[in-house]
Parts: structure tokens; C-alpha cells; sequence
């Protein structure tokens, strides 16, 4: 364990229990917020790679109306 941490750990005890549950929250809500980043930049990625495929030609295109006639006949 760092001396940092073990600092910050002996000021975190010294805190009142709602300031050390709040700051649990805030931890905890930093650990999440690192996937979620991940995950929002593969979407943006993929995003980026389906509208280029799209501008290039490169996908099969349907027109909404069959689309939306296939999903009813499915639902049936």
C-alpha cells in the first residue's frame, strides 16, 4: 500500500459517516464512469464505421415501410 493511500485513508476515517459515505458515492461513481467512457467511444467508433460504409455504398439499404411490414408479420 503507497504512503498516499494510506494518508488518504487515515483522512477518510477522521471524516463524519455521511462525509465518508458520500465520499464511498464519489469513488464508486469514478470506478463506472471509466467503462461507460470505454463504451461510448467503441459506439462512436462503430458509428463512424457504419456511416462510412453507408457514404461509400458498402451496406444493403431497406426501405422503412418494409421493414415495418416484416416486424408486423413477425408480431402476428
Amino acid at each position: 500500500m503507497s504512503t498516499l493511500f494510506a494518508d488518504i485513508e487515515k483522512e477518510a476515517r477522521r471524516l463524519s459517516a455521511d462525509e465518508r459515505a458520500r465520499l464511498a458515492e464519489v469513488l464508486l461513481k469514478s470506478l463506472q464512469e471509466t467503462p461507460l467512457a470505454d463504451i461510448n467511444a467503441a459506439w462512436d467508433a462503430e458509428i463512424a464505421q457504419r456511416v462510412a460504409a453507408f457514404e461509400r455504398g458498402d451496406l444493403t439499404t431497406h426501405v422503412a415501410e418494409d421493414v415495418f411490414a416484416e416486424a408486423r408479420r413477425f408480431i402476428k
